[in-house]
Formats: structure tokens, C-alpha cells, sequence
């Protein structure tokens, strides 16, 4: 009897576990049709020493061998969805006159570290439409900046004054439960807990704004889901 009561003590710590810890949603998104070729930065001299070799290029569209799409912001909605804000800091970083990475995800209330790698002037220059805006200019090895956004808002544009053709974007939602998709295609949002959602896939060149966006509806259990999407280049 003892020992029937231990397994099924054990039974519920376990699925107790698996409803705290939550599921990973995970998937890849695919780009359909052929974007147009990419354009050479228009460096200045002092930013153009920073690449001897090959110079850089836009990255309206990320996309690897087999179609996967990089630079996608995927993450899920539902009302009243939220987290425990990251105690760890995001980081948007100035390396080559250019922002890295070019799409960022953050949390409302996490904390934003803007760094400047470069050996030049930048001036970090935020222009959202719902947050607050800032404009601030950073020296060359200068302390990193501290920013939080208290809006949900997709995206936040980042430029710099100096040098026009920087630029980043970062999705604020008001919960953890979101990703950037890497050079293959690929994502992985960790721990979400059980329920319905709608998973958006939002890629800036593509959709133009967030209500063009691809969607589907998941239901999160106590397993892995995989969502996979297709994203059609924008006409040229």
C-alpha cells in the first residue's frame, strides 16, 4: 500500500514538474519566391577601414541554402499572457557600422544594453511609435547604454544619425515566449505553458507591418509542438 502511494505521489510531482516547466514550440520558416539581390552599405572612410575584404551588405532578406529565412520574429499571443521579466539583459550591439543583431526580441520591463564595439562615434537613436523616443550619442568604447521599453510594441526601430544606412529592429512583447529565427530558417521558443495560442511569424521586409504577419493556432501540452511557415518575398 505504502508503496502504491509513493508512485502515485511520484506520478503527480512529475506531471506537476511538466506543467511548471512547460513545452518548447519549435518549427522553421521557409521563403517562397526569389527577393531582390541585396545592396552594398554605403560606408564612409573611417567605417569602410573596418572591412578590408568583403564589404557588407542589407539584410532585408536572411535566407540559407535550402530557403530557410532568417531575421523572422515569432512569438506567441494570448490575452493576458505574460512572464517574469529576464533578469539577464538583452544586447544590441555596433560592430562594423552596423547594429548586431539587425532583429531583436525583448520583453516590456527587461533591460536593453546598447553597445558600441567600434572604434568610431555612433549616436544610438530609438524612434518607436507607442514607447518613448531617444537619441543619444556614444563614444567609441563608451559605457553601454541601459534602456527598458513599458509598451508592447513590434518593432521598435533603432538608427544611427552618423551613419544612415544603420539600422535594427526589436519586437517588445509582455512575455518571454518568443524568437528570432537563425540564418537557417530555424526557432525555438522554451517553456510555454499549456494552453491555445496563436503563433505569429512577422518578417519585416516581407509583411511590412505586424497585421500582415503569417499566424497559426497551436495548443501546447506537455510535448514539444513544431509550426512550420512559409514566407512570401515582397514583389519587386
Amino acid at each position: 500500500m505504502m508503496r502504491n502511494l509513493k508512485f502515485v505521489a511520484g506520478s503527480i510531482l512529475c506531471a506537476s514538474l511538466l506543467s511548471t516547466q512547460g513545452a518548447d514550440v519549435t518549427g522553421k520558416v521557409t521563403l517562397k519566391g526569389t527577393p531582390p539581390p541585396e545592396k552594398d552599405l554605403p560606408l564612409d572612410p573611417a567605417c569602410g577601414k573596418l572591412w578590408p575584404n568583403e564589404k557588407p551588405k542589407t539584410r532585408f532578406y536572411v535566407a540559407g541554402a535550402d530557403g530557410g529565412l532568417g531575421d523572422v520574429f515569432v512569438y506567441l499571443k494570448k490575452d493576458g499572457l505574460k512572464s517574469d521579466v529576464p533578469a539577464k539583459a538583452a544586447l544590441l550591439d555596433q560592430k562594423g557600422c552596423e547594429y548586431v543583431p539587425y532583429i531583436l526580441g525583448l520583453q516590456t520591463g527587461q533591460k536593453l544594453l546598447v553597445r558600441n564595439s567600434d572604434p568610431v562615434l555612433h549616436n544610438v537613436h530609438a524612434t518607436p511609435k507607442v514607447n518613448k523616443e531617444f537619441n543619444l550619442a556614444q563614444m567609441a568604447g563608451g559605457k553601454d547604454l541601459e534602456k527598458t521599453f513599458d509598451q508592447n510594441e513590434v518593432f521598435v526601430r533603432f538608427k544611427c544619425d552618423v551613419h544612415p544606412w544603420m539600422f535594427a529592429y526589436v519586437g517588445v512583447v509582455p512575455h518571454s515566449y518568443h524568437a528570432v529565427t537563425d540564418k537557417d530558417g530555424k526557432f525555438k521558443i522554451e517553456g510555454v505553458p499549456a494552453g491555445k495560442y496563436t503563433l505569429v511569424a512577422f518578417h519585416r521586409k516581407a509583411h511590412g507591418t505586424e497585421d500582415k504577419a503569417v499566424t497559426q493556432e497551436i495548443t501546447v501540452g506537455d510535448s514539444a509542438v513544431s509550426a512550420n511557415f512559409t514566407v512570401e518575398a515582397a514583389a519587386q
